[in-house]
């Protein structure tokens, strides 16, 4: 007699590695089991069937600030992964910046590892941090699992954690290539920006003209010159100028080891939307035109662009300085962890594009790229994340609504489609009202994992506001309502 399952769940809609059809996903041991036709006879403990929703995998989102510790009034992992889980994303790997230690050296790991325990509702993954002192570092850091190593062309915004040049980039980019480790670059080149007028006061187009499709160009030029020297696999972050296309493209035909991303924000929003003093829409690099977008949709159809992840990047409000709208002042970051998934679709199939795109993008895309086996599809033997969707319902964002830290988000008022219902977490429910039981990863075990403590994890109080979809109500976060002096950073700059 077959072995029982512990969850079956069916859907018309399941997206799976062979396309969208429908199937019944079984789950035995926090893992799927089989993957059948929907009707299949299956003996489960549980049986959900999603009626007319989708079933995705859950979603890989390989770009994310977290923030804490050091920063955690900017975001921490209570409220990031709460957000995480309510917009269908069940892995994030946190970036090495704007926390305080950042994660530079094993010691600084350690400490982020530690603030990370207990308080996470989806599972998380860290990369470590590539700065001009911190060469000797590097392979201990590799051998600690993180997932690849991140640097800047240009200045970060924080004081703590140092760009490189090209010429201090090269021989690091050597050694890691010869550990067969990942390098992520933020691709925008110091000395193009010095020569671009500064940004200053509340007009968009001033704003943008500082940060000019030359200051991504040149950076993403010398990394795919260095990726090509030396066979290094590197990865593009946050594509914004359509301009690099042409060359990124070139590069695939040459067989360079180079991977791209962009971001729900650069594919949704347009520089023309922009109100003069809407400090909410900064980051860098920066939203541009609308003919710019439409060329990133080509390339994400065309396949020259490999993934669409968050850049999750908040900040508290008053680092936006809303109250005099300056662009030149202004913290660069939008926070959109938890809209992700409904602003990328709204859009894409607004374009012709499906739930099987989508997933391709945002879940085994990602996956693949930090080398999470185990993640990104509905397929036999990975681990059971799985999301249940709602894709032909439609919400209105609510800040309120919204599980951040801060709230503040260029999508205010913008109607969505695509409602997050369930989240399931290696098979187990998520529950963003319960206990955190979402796990801490290493690149060199991704599926065993240190499991963080899932007994008495963190919990909040407080019940969904009336009218919001239940994933997608948030309450204040107790347990970081109250930020202690020591948890706060340097002053960042915002060059």
């Amino acid at each position: 007699m077959a072995e029982r399952f512990d969850l079956v769940v069916r859907s018309r809609r399941a997206v799976t590695p062979e396309g969208e059809r429908p199937a019944s996903v079984a789950v035995r041991g926090g893992v799927i089991a089989a993957v059948e036709s929907h009707d299949a006879e299956l003996d489960a403990a549980q049986t959900v069937d999603c009626g007319a929703d989708a079933l995705l995998p859950g979603l890989v989102d390989s770009h994310v600030h977290i923030n804490e510790p050091g920063r955690t009034e900017w975001e921490g992992f209570l409220s990031g992964t709460r957000a995480a889980a309510a917009g269908g994303i069940t892995t994030l790997i946190d970036m090495p910046l704007n926390c305080v230690p950042p994660t530079t050296t094993t010691a600084a790991l350690q400490t982020k590892r530690r603030s990370a325990e207990g308080r996470c509702y989806v599972d998380v993954g860290f990369w470590g941090g590539l700065v001009p002192d911190n060469l000797g570092e590097l392979a201990a850091l590799h051998a600690e699992g993180v997932f690849g190593f991140k640097c800047y062309l240009t200045d970060s915004g924080v004081v703590e954690f140092g760009y490189v040049t090209g010429r201090e980039l090269e021989p690091v980019v050597a050694e890691l290539s010869r550990l067969g480790a990942l390098t992520i670059v933020h691709a925008e080149d110091q000395r193009e920006l010095e020569r671009a007028p500064w940004a200053h006061g509340g007009d968009y187009g001033d704003f943008l003209t500082s940060r000019p499709p030359e200051v991504e160009t040149v950076a993403i030029a010398e990394i795919i010159e260095l990726s090509r020297r030396y066979r290094a696999r590197m990865h593009v972050l946050h594509l914004s100028a359509a301009e690099a296309l042409p060359a990124i493209a070139a590069s695939r035909a040459r067989d360079v080891r180079l991977t791209v991303e962009t971001c729900p924000h650069y594919l949704a929003l347009s520089a023309e939307e922009v109100p003069a003093g809407a400090t909410q829409f900064k980051c860098t690099p920066p939203i541009r035109q609308g003919a710019n977008r439409d060329a990133l949709w080509r390339a994400l159809g065309e396949g020259v662009i490999d993934c669409v992840v968050s850049d999750h990047s908040p900040c508290p409000p008053q680092l936006k300085h809303l109250e005099v709208g300056d662009f030149g002042r202004a913290w660069g970051g939008i926070a959109s962890l938890q809209l992700s998934l409904p602003v990328v679709w709204t859009h894409a199939r607004r374009r012709g594009f499906g739930l099987v795109e989508v997933v391709r993008w945002m879940a085994s895309g990602p996956a693949r790229l930090a080398g999470l086996a185990g993640k990104g599809a509905l397929a036999v033997g990975l681990d059971a994340d799985l999301v249940r969707l709602a894709p032909e319902q439609t919400f209105t964002v609510v800040p309120s609504a919204l599980h951040h830290r801060h709230r503040l988000t260029p999508y205010a008022g913008h109607e969505l489609s695509g409602v997050v219902r369930t989240v399931w977490l290696r098979g187990q429910e998520v529950d963003v009202d319960g206990p955190a039981r979402g796990r801490l990863l290493r690149r060199d075990d991704p599926a065993a994992e240190h499991a963080v403590r899932s007994g008495g994890g963190a919990q909040r109080d407080g019940s969904p506001p009336s009218g919001v979809p239940q994933f997608a109500a948030a309450a204040g976060d107790p347990a970081q309502s109250t930020v202690s002096e020591s948890s706060s950073g340097p002053e960042p700059s915002t060059r």
